[in-house]
């Protein structure tokens, strides 16, 4: 089992940037490919990025590439988002995931951990 715990989220004008945490437990946390999904209100949750259990793989929804970054630090258990050059339509609550088999995954089923979510809101 793995529970996962975003945060980071908040306020931030259009052109800014945030940097989103999610901290995992347990000790084999490098064992789990990681993503990042979004839900804006109104929407369903989408990705936004997906990283390797090394780090060395990483795929983007086209929206945010070039402007948002995944990474992992698995010492620290930790999954990272760096968002960039943020727009009001990135305004959604941002969810990190963990899932259990080999290979970056881009939709949510293929996921099998969940965190509770952080919200980021760009102002126009």
């Amino acid at each position: 089992q793995v529970q996962l715990v975003e945060s980071g989220g908040g306020l931030v004008q259009a052109g800014g940037s945030l940097r989103l945490s999610c901290a995992a437990s347990g000790r084999t946390f490098g064992n789990y490919p990681m993503g990042w999904f979004r839900q804006a209100p109104g929407k369903e949750r989408e990705f936004v990025a997906a990283i390797s259990r090394s780090g060395g793989r990483t795929y983007y929804a086209d929206p945010v590439k070039g402007r948002f970054t995944i990474s992992r630090d698995n010492a620290k258990n930790t999954v990272y988002l760096q968002l960039n050059s943020l727009k009001p339509e990135d305004t959604a609550v941002y969810f990190c995931a963990a899932r259990r088999t080999i290979g970056v995954a881009i939709t949510e089923d293929e996921y099998d951990y969940w965190g509770q979510g952080t919200q980021v809101t760009v102002s126009s």
